[in-house]
């Protein structure tokens, strides 16, 4: 359940939305794709808004155009016999012209550097794979929101970093806006512009990374903080740091700055 939430995410902001289990994140997310209400029924009050359309009153297939999603899961997304007919599987239930969705659906290979899977059967590749080939078809699409659900929880750590490094690139070069529901930062933090944090239904934290990562309270909802923020707000009463890091790499710079400015 969701409790007087005001929310408005701005065109090209990489968001990120954290929160324990059970805090409100799901329930945000099919309130921006339109499963509620128009697959999960309940009290509604409020409105979610995208590019000025309602979202209730707004179909799914309009609403598909515009809102893409990737489950936590890929499998959940992915059925068809090739990776290649899955990415298209979108496509024709829209009914785009069959040339269209030849150049959509190599576009998103290209994009995503899986030209060399295409032929292959989705239940053969590696989850950082099967990862790829979810995105690829919701990227076919061509919307102007991309959703992602804790993108990186079945991935390796050099995989997700490949994973972080592509939704940065969509961001940057192609201007989507993306939201990504997270529960580990170490990752993500750097790359996003804002960070929103939910408990029991309602927005308590919402601002750039940075400030946000160096609220004390963060752990008490859950929600794990970046081991350079918990060592900075350790240090950071006896020591002068400067602005919270958002990687080791930047707090071991803050720390030898101070080390030399002591040895002086």
């Amino acid at each position: 359940m969701l409790r007087n939430i005001s929310l408005t995410i701005h065109p090209g902001e990489l968001v990120i939305i954290a929160g324990s289990s059970g805090c409100g994140k799901s329930t945000l997310l099919r309130s921006i794709n339109g499963l509620i209400p128009h697959m999960y029924h309940g009290a509604l009050s409020g409105s979610v808004r995208i590019d000025g359309a309602n979202v209730a009153e707004t179909s799914i297939v309009e609403l598909a155009k515009k809102v893409g999603f990737v489950f936590q899961n890929p499998e959940n997304q992915i059925f068809m016999f090739t990776v290649e007919r899955d990415i298209a599987f979108g496509l024709e239930n829209l009914g785009v012209p069959r040339n269209e969705i030849k150049d959509r659906v190599t576009w998103a290979l290209q994009l995503l550097g899986i030209e060399h899977l295409a032929a292959r059967a989705p239940h053969e590749l590696s989850d950082g794979q099967k990862q790829r080939v979810a995105l690829a078809g919701v990227l076919a699409m061509k919307p102007s929101i991309l959703i992602l659900d804790e993108p990186t929880s079945l991935l390796d750590p050099s995989t997700a970093l490949e994973l972080i490094e592509i939704v940065k690139m969509l961001n940057r070069d192609l201007g989507v806006t993306i939201l990504i529901v997270e529960h580990r930062l170490d990752l993500l933090a750097q790359i996003a512009s804002r960070i929103v944090c939910m408990d029991q239904g309602r927005v308590i934290f919402d601002g750039p990374p940075r400030s946000i990562l160096a609220t004390r309270d963060l752990t008490l909802i859950g929600i794990g903080v970046p081991t350079s923020t918990r060592l900075y707000n350790l240090l950071k009463d006896g020591v002068d740091l400067g602005e919270p890091p958002l990687t080791t790499e930047e707090l071991a710079a803050q720390l030898g700055e101070e080390l030399r400015k002591k040895s002086d």
